[in-house]
């Protein structure tokens, strides 16, 4: 018997730390991360927004961002945002001069930018409360963001 539960024990250790490999490999997965977040937020209206420290209107968008997310939450409303730098340092930079009040998912490589077909920067999606995608938007400006609060209150409203 000591030996069954030697084998035991044994495989109990390489299956977890099996787990955990997988686990934290899967976790930095920028689309394992989105797909989590969409199930997470699910009969919520989500409003994704792709950014980058490069990205002037960027540092315009994300106080709105963070208005919204303030005002809305309570209805429902959850502001994802995906960084495609290269170097995470750059965005770390961006958002102490222009923090963030909602969720981030770095996406150095591209893998959600592609997925989305990204035109230009910054780019928005807004998904309906069952995860359904209700319109799509390239850049950011006073104009635009009437449209974007107006489209988020009437997503809201359903």
């Amino acid at each position: 018997m000591p030996n069954a539960l030697k084998t035991l024990a044994t495989l109990l250790l390489i299956t977890s730390v099996l787990l955990v490999t997988c686990k934290s490999a899967y976790a930095n997965d920028p689309l394992n991360e989105f797909e989590q977040a969409m199930v997470q937020h699910k009969g919520k209206v989500v409003y994704v927004d792709f950014w980058a420290s490069w990205c002037i209107p960027c540092r315009k968008s994300f106080p709105w961002m963070n208005t919204m997310q303030a005002k809305h939450q309570d209805q429902g409303l959850v502001v994802l945002s995906i960084n495609l730098d290269a170097e995470k340092k750059l965005s770390k930079e961006f958002l102490k001069q222009t923090p963030a009040n909602f969720a981030i998912i770095y996406d150095a490589r591209g893998k959600l930018a592609q997925k989305f077909k990204l035109k230009g920067m910054p780019s928005s999606y807004l998904f309906d409360r069952q995860g359904k995608l209700i319109s799509a938007h390239t850049g950011f400006n006073g104009k635009k963001q009437q449209l974007y609060e107006q489209e988020i209150s009437e997503a809201l409203a359903q």
